[in-house]
C-alpha cells in the first residue's frame, strides 16, 4: 500500500513502504512538524487577485504549513488568502501590507466564517475544518502591534490600572474627539499640570474654551490647596477684554467665603477702584 499524506503535507508511510528512503522521508516529516509548530514565513499578496495557498505533499516550504504567516505587498483594495477545505490548524497572521487594506483568511469555498486581518493587525486564526462543505475559521485579535499601527482602536474603555499616560519625548498628548464629540473628564477631582508646573487649559485656534460643571456643582479656582499663599489670575495675553457674563437673571458677584461685608474690586492703579463695605 502506498504512502498517504495529511492536509498539511506530512507523509504517512505505509508498512514496508519506502525501503532505503524511510529515514530521509522521516526527516522531512520532522521538518514539516517544525514549521507547523513554530515556523515563520511571508506571503505576498497583490492587487492582481486573491492568493490560493496549497499543500506540498511530502515537501517542506508550504506557506500554509507554517505557524506564523505575515502578509506582504501593496494593496489598493482588500484581498483574500484561501486554504483547502480539509486544513485544520491554527495560525498567527499579521497583515504587513501597505495601503491600509484588509486581508481576509478563509477557506477556498463555502459559506463558513473567515478571519479578517486589518492593516497592521496581528490575529490568531483557528482553521477548524469542521464541515466538509462550509468549514469555519475563528479569529482572535491580539491587543495589536501598537508601534506598527498608526491608528489603533479600543474595543472598550481604557483602564490604565493606576498608571499614567506619559509622552517620553516631551511632545503634547492630544485628546481630540471626532466631529461634534466632547472630551469629558468625569471624576471627583480633575487635575491639570504636574508638580511645580503651571496648569494650562487652552483652546487652539479660534475656538472657545468652555469649562462646564455637571448638575449643581460649583466651579472653583484656587491655588496651593486653597491656602493664602497663591493667587488666582485670569489673564488675556492678546490685550482683549475679559467678560464675566452670567446667564439669564444671574448676577456677577464678588464674595468672600467668610465675610460678605469687606469685598473690594480693584485694579492695578490704572483704573477705577470700587469697594463694597455693606455687602451685596
Amino acid at each position: 500500500m502506498a504512502s498517504t499524506y495529511t492536509p498539511l503535507g506530512i507523509e504517512l508511510q505505509a508498512t514496508g513502504e519506502n525501503a532505503g528512503t524511510w529515514g530521509t522521508k522521516t526527516n522531512t516529516n520532522l521538518q514539516i512538524f517544525e514549521q507547523v509548530s513554530g515556523g515563520y514565513t511571508t506571503q505576498a499578496v497583490s492587487d492582481s487577485g486573491d492568493t490560493t495557498l496549497s499543500v506540498s505533499d511530502g515537501s517542506t516550504g508550504a506557506t500554509l504549513a507554517h505557524r506564523i504567516i505575515e502578509f506582504t505587498g501593496s494593496l489598493t483594495s482588500g484581498r483574500n488568502v484561501t486554504i483547502p477545505l480539509d486544513v485544520q490548524n491554527f495560525y498567527v497572521l499579521k497583515n504587513g501590507t501597505s495601503g491600509s487594506q484588509t486581508v481576509t483568511f478563509k477557506y477556498a469555498s463555502g459559506t463558513g466564517t473567515s478571519a479578517a486581518v486589518a492593516s497592521g493587525k496581528t490575529i490568531i486564526a483557528y482553521a477548524k475544518a469542521d464541515d466538509g462543505t462550509n468549514p469555519n475559521i475563528t479569529a482572535v485579535e491580539f491587543g495589536g502591534d501598537v508601534v506598527d499601527d498608526t491608528s489603533p482602536q479600543l474595543g472598550g474603555n481604557l483602564d490604565v490600572n493606576g498608571n499614567d499616560i506619559v509622552s517620553t519625548s516631551n511632545a503634547d498628548i492630544d485628546i481630540v474627539p471626532n466631529g461634534t464629540g466632547d472630551v469629558v473628564l468625569a471624576a471627583d477631582t480633575v487635575k491639570v499640570g504636574d508638580s511645580g508646573a503651571a496648569a494650562v487649559l487652552s483652546s487652539n485656534g479660534a475656538g472657545t474654551l468652555t469649562v462646564t460643571t455637571g448638575g449643581a456643582t460649583d466651579l472653583i479656582l484656587n491655588t496651593n490647596s486653597g491656602t493664602n499663599s497663591g493667587t488666582v489670575t485670569i489673564t488675556d495675553a492678546a490685550n482683549g477684554d475679559i467678560t464675566v457674563a452670567p446667564n439669564g437673571t444671574g448676577r456677577a458677584k464678588v464674595t468672600n467665603a467668610t465675610s460678605s461685608s469687606t469685598q473690594t474690586v480693584t485694579t492695578d492703579g490704572k483704573g477705577l477702584v470700587f469697594s463694597m463695605v455693606f455687602g451685596y
